[in-house]
């Protein structure tokens, strides 16, 4: 694919989105979500490339939006771990002598 139909494709995506958004589909909440996965895609393929310096920026900066997006189910398995490890204590043996 030359640079001509690679640029008419895009044209045609960002046209079409923007019809839908026109007449109310929304793709934005869907398009947040995948974003960081497609950087850190595009972030692999050029560390691949031997464009180590631009790869591994795209890839941080994908994985800290993935950690912006999952910070909800991240801090939920702390809350988790931290019970469990409350009841581990009081689970103990009650016989040692501190």
């Amino acid at each position: 694919m030359n640079g001509k139909s690679a640029l008419g494709v895009l044209l045609v995506i960002v046209g079409g989105i923007a019809v839908l958004n026109f007449i109310g589909i929304h793709f934005g909440a869907i398009f947040g979500f995948l974003l960081p996965f497609i950087l850190i895609g595009l972030g692999i393929v050029g560390w691949m490339n031997s464009k180590r310096w631009i790869g591994g920026i795209l890839i941080v900066i994908g994985g800290m939006m993935v950690l912006s997006k999952l910070g909800g189910v991240i801090l939920l398995l702390l809350a988790i771990g931290l019970i469990a490890a409350g009841v581990s204590l009081f689970k103990k043996d009650k016989r040692r002598v501190y």
